[in-house]
């Protein structure tokens, strides 16, 4: 092959590789005319089902405990003497939620907020006495296990007098909408809206 044949061909080469390079960019321009890259903020939360059904998996939720003890007695009167009977009742009362209890949306996304409706606040264990504490503190007379149990409901009933409180109500309560913030904001939401059932 001649040195013409040769730099001809190399140039033919050339001009065709620069041609497809050409029509590849141009074909590349003509594709990404219609697409474009942008961000988009998007200030809607949206809570998983999977985050709704751990919180309500909670169960019970405890955010107030109170100690108690109860001195109960109960008189009988009797034509020579009176009977009486004196026993001392301990227990521990538990404020909180049952969150089983929640009723259906309890809780919502609206825009950048989420907000929680939870169920009212009560005592969550009706078996709050600690029978194997309560002590016999003085007993004349016969007694009999149905005067036990009479005197047991009227340990359990002032007991609840003094435990179920507006004041130990409305501290559970706030007890409550804080550690429900705090578990919110841990799963990243910092728009928090609490509310409570009726």
């Amino acid at each position: 092959m001649k040195n013409a044949d040769k730099s001809k061909l190399e140039l033919v080469v050339k001009t065709l590789t620069l041609v497809v390079i050409i029509i590849v960019l141009w074909w590349l321009l003509i594709a990404e005319k219609d697409n474009h890259v942008g961000l988009k903020v998007d200030d809607d939360i949206n809570p998983t089902p999977e985050q709704i059904q751990s919180i309500r998996d909670i169960g019970q939720w405890e955010f107030l405990s109170i100690s108690n003890e109860e001195l109960v007695d109960t008189v009988r009167k009797g034509v020579f003497s009176d009977d009486q009977l004196v026993r001392i009742y301990y227990g521990t009362l538990r404020l909180g939620i049952d969150m089983s209890k929640t009723k259906k949306n309890w809780i919502s996304a609206h825009g950048d907020t989420i907000v929680v409706k939870l169920p009212k606040v009560g005592l969550l264990d009706k078996d709050f006495i600690d029978e194997t504490r309560t002590k016999a503190f003085y007993e004349s007379g016969r007694w009999t296990a149905r005067d036990r149990e009479a005197l047991y409901r009227k340990a359990k009933r002032q007991m609840m007098s003094h435990a179920l409180t507006k004041e130990n109500l409305k501290t559970a309560e706030q007890n409550a909408e804080v550690q429900m913030r705090q578990m919110l904001n841990a799963m990243g939401y910092n728009n928090i809206t609490i509310k409570w059932n009726n």
